[in-house]
């Protein structure tokens, strides 16, 4: 055994499992629990304090017991008696919906293990997961003895150092590792950024110290062993997987009799590989109808009786080789679908593909084309959409780098997507007559295609979330001096005759990626540009009325065909809204040094840069500056923060608060004040929220460009007052304003209320609140804390209260209230900058006094509550419909 000060082998065991059991007890709050590890030590019993049920492996097989899991961990993958892949399926099927499944490995390229003696590479484990699962977190674990600095936020970035000894003592970057651990599942999960877990008395360091060898290999027994029975991943699979006939023979998949969707999968050969091509579709488990189409190309093995035995396989035979692309059109023209997808059949797919390959077909009439993102079988990646040049070259987008990168993981227009895994309408292919055989046998039918598709006025995108396996070679190998391959750059010469018109809009041959990776609709290639929004953090839309105004920003901006790049500043990436943001065209780079290649190899081409907030304006400006000389900087107020901070300050000498509070706040408006002024002065525009707050900067920067863009809200449909019994009040508590309205709210006007109405509810409804808030739960006040969907309560709220005491800007829930036809009542603070009149369009009132009569009255009058309703969406509508919006925005890019 070591010394204290080292961590022996017995003693790095127990703590690696320990952290593995309370990183998924974390998560398995209230859950039935499956430990395949198999042990039944201390760690195991973290999971059992908080699961509703756990479940360990027995002697025999049926001790599983029957049912779904809601989380199922397996700490020693690689000591299982099962191959990975099949226990992660049959993992998949014991899960129940939204189920997570924990996995660990050591990692073979760290430890320098060869894969013989257990373990997998992390691209090896990501595929892995990610080949049944679609969302999959990797983190990496390395026992250490160290010391830990925490603070009191909940996010924020991590610093990671490493101590070294080399003749002087020195700290460097980076945190070294041994194993993986995987959170695999098909809901977004938030994983920590980085855990810990201290052991502060030193006690199993102390045990080795002591020489206390025999129980900790007990406990170390206890953790990785399994019971009589053999393995119990092994068993679980025999228990739940019957076994299958022979893995060569045919393979059944289920199919519709009405398809939306025809797959069309051409073959030569290569039975073995069709045969997993045709497993993996059944195995995905698509939502959307579908009929699968295989046309053998007069293969030389026994492709042909294989497939006729196949249930659910319409197969078509070529008496002769016709090459690929005269294969794919034979099986085109059997189809029944209204959308093609041509799938290779050296491929596998992931669950999920093709819901998310056709979904962006079918939910915008533009796209006529989408195609997959392509990862190697060891999880690399192959393409994520091609590049074309001018020269009629070709690229693949992302070759070789991680797939989960982000710039790997937004839909966007591209030049071509590989013809291995693609989507098109049916009646644009018959339209365009399908691959054109020109490029018989094989090469540039893809590419050709999608400049066709682009042409007859659709967008060719490329969908990162439709994840497909491809074993590039399989079919003709990858030299392209010899056999079908040669052809790739005969073809070239002849893809480049056809299309010389519109290859010489493509850029040229050396191009950096960032400018050739993506198109911009209806803009050649050679005029590409960007558009840059930073803000603090990536919008959360149901959590701050902040982030539902850059959300409906940035989705205007993708709408008006430019290529939207946004950078969160200060936080790290929040899940699922990072994702949402992503699919919705908008790449992210999330991290500092994404974000200075980006400036250091396209600024030249960004063409506006919208900073919202002024620590993110003053942290951007300078910078873009320099690399992006030619950009339109324009400083997005959000709202103005020293009028805000200035409010707070004086509430609280009126409210008799403590002097040194306001004397802060005081001091931070004067630092803000001057921060912001400076700003306006630099940037090319200012953007407020408010003609208030565009007076008010006219006055302190006189001559300063300033525009009012302020909040995004769409009505809905007109209300009625019947069956809605309930007041409510929404804000995010880490707002200050908030906080306070909140407070005075539940705490001083309410009970003027329930004096009339005992019966009166107040939800009041926001994520963190206060401890000193939910002591104000109760007579008629419910903390309902976050809530991800509002609609439901605005469907059965009679009104909202809006009693703010100080703040700045225009007030998001005023807005999303009315536009849901629900009236409020607030103070004049609450309405500041919105043309809203008292008694014509909102209540309006400044004591408690005032705002609770204004509530009973909305409580009883329907004649009145009527107006104010259907006033305050026509108001909505006039001020912050859409088309406000996207007015500003194409005016700040003109």
């Amino acid at each position: 055994m070591g010394s204290p000060g080292s961590v022996s082998g017995e003693v790095r065991v127990i703590y690696e499992q320990y952290h593995r059991y309370a990183l998924a007890a974390r998560y398995a709050f209230g859950r039935r629990v499956l430990d395949l590890t198999g042990g039944a030590g201390q760690g195991s019993a973290l999971l059992a304090a908080s699961a509703a049920e756990l479940v360990r492996p027995g002697p025999r097989t049926g001790e599983f017991g029957a049912g779904q899991f809601g989380v199922i961990t397996c700490f020693d993958l690689a000591g299982q008696d099962a191959e990975p892949d099949e226990l992660v399926r049959v993992v998949r099927e014991r899960l129940a919906p939204g189920g997570l499944f924990f996995a660990a490995t050591p990692d073979t390229l760290a430890t320098g293990t060869p894969r013989s003696g257990g373990g997998l590479t992390e691209p090896a484990f990501r595929a892995l997961l990610g080949g049944s699962f679609r969302h999959v977190t990797v983190l990496r674990q390395h026992v250490a003895v160290g010391s830990v600095l925490t603070g009191d936020r909940e996010h924020g970035p991590v610093l990671s150092q490493q101590l070294r000894h080399a003749g002087t003592w020195s700290a460097g970057p980076g945190a070294p590792h041994t194993h993986l651990v995987g959170i695999a599942s098909d809901e977004p999960v938030e994983p920590p950024a980085a855990a810990t877990l201290l052991d502060p008395d030193e006690t199993l360091l102390a045990a080795a110290a002591e020489g206390a060898a025999e129980p900790l290999r007990t406990e170390i027994e206890r953790l990785t062993s399994g019971r009589a029975g053999g393995p119990p991943a092994r068993r679980l699979i025999e228990r739940y997987r019957p076994r299958r006939r022979a893995p060569e023979g045919p393979v059944a998949v289920s199919t519709s009799d009405e398809p939306l969707v025809t797959i069309v999968i051409p073959v030569h050969g290569q039975w073995s590989y069709t045969r997993r091509c045709l497993r993996s579709i059944e195995d995905s488990g698509a939502q959307v109808p579908f009929e699968v189409v295989v046309v053998d190309d007069a293969s030389p093995d026994d492709s042909a009786a294989q497939l006729a035995a196949s249930p659910g396989v319409r197969l078509v035979r070529t008496p002769e080789n016709t090459g690929f692309g005269g294969a794919v059109n034979l099986g085109a023209a059997q189809a029944r679908g209204e959308l093609l997808v041509l799938l290779n059949n050296d491929t596998e797919v992931r669950p999920g593909w093709l819901d998310a390959l056709t979904g962006v077909v079918r939910g915008d009439e533009s796209v006529g084309l989408a195609g997959a993102k392509l990862v190697y079988p060891d999880g690399r990646l192959q393409e994520c959409g091609g590049i074309v040049f001018a020269d009629g070259s070709a690229a693949n987008y992302g070759h070789g780098d991680d797939p989960d990168d982000p710039r790997y993981q937004g839909v966007r227009d591209v030049d071509y997507c590989s013809g291995a895994a693609i989507a098109v309408r049916r009646d644009l292919w018959e339209r365009l007559g399908g691959f054109d055989e020109r490029y018989s046998p094989a090469y540039y039918e893809d590419t050709d295609l999608a400049f066709a598709v682009r042409d007859a006025g659709y967008r060719v995108v490329v969908v990162p979330d439709a994840v497909v396996v491809h074993h590039e070679g399989v079919s003709h190998g990858t030299d392209i001096t010899r056999g079908t391959k040669r052809f790739q750059e005969i073809n070239r010469t002849v893809f480049a005759e056809k299309w010389a018109a519109a290859l010489a809009e493509q850029t040229d041959p050396g191009t950096t990626l960032w400018v050739a990776r993506q198109r911009t609709p209806g803009r050649p290639p050679r005029e590409a540009e960007f558009v840059l929004v930073a803000d603090v953090v990536v919008p959360a839309p149901d959590r701050d009325s902040g982030s539902v105004r850059m959300r409906a920003l940035l989705d205007e901006l993708v709408a008006l065909g430019h290529r939207v790049v946004f950078c969160p500043m200060h936080d790290a990436p929040r899940q699922p809204y990072l994702d949402q943001l992503r699919r919705a065209g908008v790449t992210v780079l999330p991290d500092p040094a994404t974000r200075e290649q980006f400036l250091h190899e396209a600024g030249g081409r960004i063409r506006l840069a919208l900073l919202s907030r002024p620590t993110v304006a003053w942290h951007l400006a300078d910078r873009l500056r320099i690399c992006a000389p030619r950009a339109r900087i324009v400083f997005d107020t959000v709202d103005l923060h020293f009028v805000r901070l200035a409010r707070e300050a004086e509430l609280v000498e009126r409210l008799g608060g403590a002097p040194e509070t306001s004397a802060m706040l005081h001091h931070r408006a004067r630092l803000y004040r001057e921060l912001e002024l400076a700003l306006v002065r630099a940037c090319d525009r200012t953007l407020v929220v408010s003609e208030a707050e565009r007076d008010l900067l006219a006055e302190l920067a006189p001559g300063a460009p300033v525009e009012v863009l302020s909040n995004v809200h769409s009505p809905g449909p007109p209300a009625s007052p019947a069956g809605r019994p309930g007041v409510l009040f929404v804000g995010s508590f880490e707002h200050a304003p908030n906080r306070d309205a909140a407070h005075w709210l539940a705490g001083e006007i309410w009970p003027l209320v329930r004096r009339e109405r005992p019966d009166a509810v107040l939800d009041v409804v926001g994520h963190d609140p206060t401890d000193e808030l939910r002591a104000l739960d109760g007579h008629g006040v419910r903390f309902r804390g976050w809530v991800p969907d509002l609609a439901a309560l605005y469907g059965t709220a009679r009104l909202s209260v809006a009693p703010l005491r100080f703040g700045a800007g225009v007030k998001g829930k005023v807005g999303e209230s009315l536009a849901a036809g629900v009236p409020v009542v607030g103070t004049t603070l609450a309405f500041e900058g919105m043309r809203l009149r008292h008694a014509a369009e909102v209540l309006v009132g400044d004591k408690a006094e005032e705002i609770a009569a204004g509530i009973l009255s909305l409580l009883t009058d329907d004649e009145l509550w009527l107006r104010l309703s259907r006033a305050g969406q026509d108001a909505v509508a006039a001020q912050f419909g859409p088309e406000a919006a996207r007015a500003t925005l194409t005016g700040l890019l003109g």
